[in-house]
């Protein structure tokens, strides 16, 4: 009897112990929530071209040959004429805003704002940032605003269990999203805070046409974790000067710019699915 519950014992520890596991395992392949640990200038110790430094978690930022942000020039894309299987069924969830120190993220726990679909994979919503200026470049232009929105899937057969979905704004007029959460991005300036906004659907983000570039990549925080799949649309959105300076001035001083320098292409494909061009290379 006593081997018999000593057996039971062993087994739900190793159940405990494996479950355990696979959570810090997901946990771990996300980007970093302590902005002590880096930051964004050229000549800090703690500055992008010492991420890979910093941490051994982190060596891919230094080592890594799949690493984003990069740019998008017209000479390394290939287009295609049918847009590849990308499908978005987002919906309201409750919400929460947070001031990370080195950016504003806005984040739906429990997977409860939906998916996107990419080639029959699906990925649920975590959460959306914002990077300015822009991290990703198409033909060198950089632009004055670029949210991500992360996703992350659950199914254990899926190549790449990470996709980002960029956007990239022109000043213009304001953003209709982000004018819904300038009052508590504002409300934070300066303090690594959270607090809980209620429902936000993340339909209202304007996401441009079906116009869109999809390349293999990493996270652009550390600990730049790579096979992520990048889906950034063509067309970019409208956001105001005031919007863009608001989440400047709420964030620490080192990441009031707090775009990653451009990384090498290393071959890698771009692709641009576009469905009123013929497939091509240009």
């Amino acid at each position: 009897m006593k081997s018999q519950r000593d057996t039971t014992f062993v087994s739900t520890c190793l159940i405990i112990l494996v479950v355990f596991l696979c959570n810090w395992t997901s946990v771990s392949a996300q980007e970093v929530e302590d902005e002590r640990e880096f930051d964004y200038l050229e000549s800090s110790e703690k500055g992008p071209k010492h991420w890979g430094e910093l941490k051994k978690e982190w060596a891919a930022c230094k080592k890594g040959k799949l690493q984003s942000p990069i740019d998008m020039t017209s000479d390394r894309v290939k287009v295609f004429r049918k847009s590849e299987a990308l499908r978005m069924k987002y919906k309201p969830a409750r919400s929460i805003i947070k001031n990370r120190g080195h950016d504003i993220s806005l984040q739906w726990p429990k997977k409860k704002a939906g998916s996107i679909k990419i080639n029959g994979t699906k990925y649920f919503l975590q959460q959306a940032h914002w990077h300015s200026p822009s991290e990703h470049t198409i033909n060198g232009t950089r632009y004055a605003l670029e949210l991500h929105m992360v996703h992350q899937s659950t199914d254990p057969k899926a190549k790449n269990n990470l996709a980002v979905v960029g956007l990239l704004y022109k000043f213009g007029l304001p953003d209709n999203f982000l004018s819904m959460l300038i009052g508590n991005i504002t409300a934070m300036k300066d303090v690594i805070d959270e607090r809980p906004i209620g429902k936000m659907d993340p339909r209202l983000i304007e996401r441009g046409s079906d116009k869109h570039y999809k390349y293999i990549g990493s996270l652009t925080v550390p600990p730049c974790t790579e096979g992520v799949t990048w889906i950034i649309s063509k067309e970019t959105a409208s956001v105001s000067k005031e919007q863009v300076h608001a989440l400047r001035v709420a964030v620490h001083d080192y990441a009031e710019e707090n775009a990653r320098p451009l990384q090498p292409l290393n071959k890698r494909r771009i692709e641009l699915y576009d469905p009123r061009t013929r497939s091509m290379k240009v």
